[in-house]
């Protein structure tokens, strides 16, 4: 989701509460539970809000995804309709603005899945042992449910089904493995490693690989009936200012709620936002408008809050595993909510680990306009995975990867035999918006006139000691960046 747009959600100045207000009869809140005798106040309806914004944050994130790739055709990020791939024969540069952090590492692959009517069957080519590839699956809940690739189910080929969160059939022959979407929409996944540019021809054979077609299809048998067409709401930053619980409203009616939900569910429902209500901002009172723009302001607040203090502090990185499934999160929305506005998508620790960071080891925050830095991985303390690891550079203001003159957006490991190693056999990187010189060029990280936020991507990190697992726990730290100036 555009950085802009999760920041239009969070401009709360009640100067766009519109002046012309309505009635308490036409106000949604008011007539959620009509028949009740304890209506919520203001005040509890402030609180259910500010936790209904929390808890359905990724949510609304994940939809305006979706939305742009999947949906929209004039969007500028559209990728393929739903249940087709679409291959990048690339990796992510400062114009992909869809997704906030996104990884340049690895080409993608993405699929949109609409599980409503049938499943859809996953098929896989056998990919060279040496390569690392993976297929996450994360459904409309941010849940990663399952993953098909190198660590989790080898690099043979096979076959999958990804089944919606009401089927009842039996696992066909053949099918390797059955995950389950907690929502009837969801996405697949891709990661490709590209091992040096001269790589992709080799990367683009593994991606015509990748196939996927319905269950009917792969049994040879009649096709299912497609599902009933749906109207997806529009979604943009102007829309999203007072139309959060809209969208969450809408999103909601494909994600049966689970047991850990109804709480929250529950509380959604008595202010008129669930399945089969329809939450209409501009019909609320004004109390009740400046109510809900103040309980989102709060409750951005509180995901802000936990993302500094919810991980391990290491040499100024944060370290901390923010990803997972239904069961990993257990009804803490709070971190799920935290895990989408760091980096919305992103992996298990087992699978990948994120330490990140945008200060010095005392705090001090890094900025690009003031001041060069340096980080040093000491000889035999780089950090140990079974695939491999990257450094990579965003703006401190967007997250996006930013514009530089030598189109680097990340250094990782394959490139480690283009660089020089100092005297003692530490790597030195020189992170900075201008050139370190020639003879340092092939160690420069270029950095933003702005503030900094980097990320390291730690792909299948070892479990043997030195590890970063447990994460922030773990034998292995990541090194502080030094300010040389």
């Amino acid at each position: 989701m555009k950085r802009i747009l999760l920041n239009a959600v969070l401009a709360f100045a009640v100067a766009t509460i519109p002046l012309a207000g309505y009635g308490a009869e036409k106000d949604a809140i008011s007539q959620a539970e009509k028949t009740e005798k304890d209506r919520p106040s203001i005040l509890e309806t402030k609180a259910i809000a500010e936790e209904g914004f929390i808890y359905g944050l990724p949510i609304v994130m994940n939809y305006a995804v979706m939305y742009e790739y999947a949906v929209d055709k004039n969007s500028g990020q559209f990728k393929a309709p739903f249940n087709q791939i679409h291959n990048e024969a690339r990796v992510f540069t400062y114009k992909d603005t869809a997704i906030i952090t996104p990884n340049s590492d690895t080409p993608y692959s993405l699929m949109w899945m609409d599980l409503r009517a049938e499943p859809l069957v996953l098929s896989v080519p056998a990919v060279d042992k040496k390569r690392y590839y993976s297929v996450m699956l994360t459904d409309g809940n941010t849940f990663n449910y399952g993953y098909i690739g190198r660590r989790a189910t080898g690099n043979d080929a096979g076959d999958y089904l990804v089944v919606g969160p009401n089927w009842k059939g039996e696992t066909p022959a053949g099918i390797k493995q059955v995950f389950r979407s907690t929502t009837d929409f969801s996405l697949a996944a891709y990661r490709t490693q590209l091992i040096d540019p001269e790589d992709m021809p080799n990367v683009e054979k593994v991606q015509a690989g990748y196939k996927a077609q319905p269950l009917s299809a792969y049994l040879k048998q009649p096709a299912t009936p497609a599902a009933p067409a749906i109207d997806f709401p529009k979604i943009d930053k102007d829309m999203v200012k007072t139309n959060f619980f809209e969208y969450l409203d809408f999103a909601l009616q494909f994600a049966p709620a689970g047991p850990e939900e109804e709480a929250i569910r529950a509380k959604l429902a008595s202010i008129g936002i669930g399945p089969g209500k329809k939450f209409n901002f501009k019909d609320l009172s004004l109390e009740h408008k400046a109510a809900i723009l103040l309980a989102m302001k709060e409750g951005d607040s509180k995901i802000e809050k936990y993302l500094e203090a919810g991980q391990k502090d290491i040499n100024g990185w944060k370290v901390g595993s923010l990803f997972g499934d239904r069961a990993f999160y257990n009804g803490d929305w709070l971190k799920r909510a935290a895990a989408a506005k760091g980096g919305i998508y992103g992996n298990d620790a087992v699978e990948a680990m994120y330490p990140l960071t945008k200060t010095l080891a005392n705090g001090d925050v890094l900025d690009g306009s003031q001041h060069k830095y340096t980080l040093t991985f000491a000889k035999d303390q780089f950090p140990p995975v079974n695939a491999f690891w990257s450094v990579t550079m965003y703006d401190g203001k967007t997250q996006f990867l930013i514009k530089n003159p030598i189109n680097r957006y990340l250094i990782n490991s394959p490139m480690l035999p283009g660089m020089k190693k100092n005297a003692d056999g530490s790597l030195t990187l020189y992170i900075q918006k201008d050139s370190p010189d020639k003879d340092k060029e092939s160690n420069w990280l270029p950095a933003p006139d702005g503030p900094i936020y980097l990320v390291m991507r730690l792909y299948w990190p070892k479990t043997e000691p030195p590890s970063i697992l447990p994460p922030g726990e773990g034998t292995w730290q990541p090194p502080g960046i030094q300010q040389v100036n």
